[in-house]
């Protein structure tokens, strides 16, 4: 009950008092968001905090949809600090309630994290004109309280961009793709269907993601035929695969190719579904780390 009571008397402290904490929050002529990035593997919202740092909303390409909040502090926590993050209502909305959104805990020398749901809680607020506002004791001194706040001026635009952005993110991530491999039908000419398909979907991501430096590209066969004949046959699917992006738009540079021929087996060849699993294909990505 007594924790009850501690919130509530947060929650309800008048503008008078607020005041008296050291308070970051744009004013209303420096208020401005903008969608930093806008991309089907990317989308990110931000907004500056004058004298103190940035505030971030990212989401990235992937099988559900995410969202991550940074706040982006100039000077990180130099301990483990208790916050709390509150919606409240600016000064020119006098008689609104607020709400507490979540507790956190900054970790030292980290920027501030809030958890999924809570960063669609921050959206929703900041949509109906709310003030989500991260409370905490000064690292340097307890008594002397800080009040970091996100201005929902000029917010309404930039937020419908962010929304169109996240419609059009890819139902598939870096780490979806990052290590393919692909099998061919009996013959040894064609990709599967399945194969083909996973083929395009790397493709597609490759065409909007600049940081994947290098595209490696090993390709195998079976057993069956002879060395040599196997040895060119793996150089010429290699080869493919290296051409379709290079016919998308991805500098030659950017991919290495291997052909293995009948090396590096991962199953026997005594059975036609084994020799299928020798038939194949490996791409890796690599991103700078």
């Amino acid at each position: 009950m007594w924790r009850k009571l501690i919130l509530v008397s947060i929650l309800c402290v008048p503008a008078s008092a607020l005041a008296e904490l050291r308070h970051y929050v744009a004013s209303l002529d420096e208020s401005q968001w903008r969608l930093a990035q806008n991309s089907p593997i990317v989308c990110r919202l931000e907004h500056d905090i004058p004298a103190y740092g940035k505030a971030i909303f990212t989401s990235a390409a992937g099988k559900e949809l995410n969202l991550n909040f940074t706040l982006d502090m100039w000077v990180k926590p130099e301990q483990v600090t208790q916050a709390k993050l509150i919606s409240r209502a600016p000064q020119w909305r006098p008689g609104v309630v607020s709400k507490e959104i979540t507790s956190l805990r900054y970790q030292r020398y980290f920027n501030g994290e809030v958890p999924k749901n809570a960063a669609w809680s921050m959206l929703a607020e900041l949509s109906r004109g709310m003030q989500p506002t991260f409370y905490y004791a000064d690292w340097y001194n307890e008594s002397n309280k800080i009040a970091v706040g996100l201005s929902a001026a000029n917010f309404g635009r930039q937020y419908s961009a962010f929304k169109a952005c996240l419609s059009q993110l890819l139902p598939y991530s870096f780490e979806d793709i990052a290590f393919t491999v692909l099998n061919y039908e009996v013959g040894g000419a064609d990709l599967t269907r399945f194969s083909q398909q996973q083929l395009s979907r790397i493709q597609e991501y490759l065409a909007y993601d600049p940081e994947v430096e290098l595209v490696l590209v090993d390709a195998y066969t079976d057993s069956y035929g002879g060395r040599a004949v196997n040895q060119k046959v793996s150089d010429t699917r290699a080869q493919s695969v290296k051409e379709f992006f290079m016919a998308s738009g991805i500098a030659q540079e950017r991919i290495v190719t291997v052909g293995h021929g009948e090396r590096r087996h991962v199953a026997s060849n005594e059975e036609v579904e084994e020799r299928a699993r020798n038939r194949r294909v490996v791409i890796r990505l690599s991103k700078p780390i």
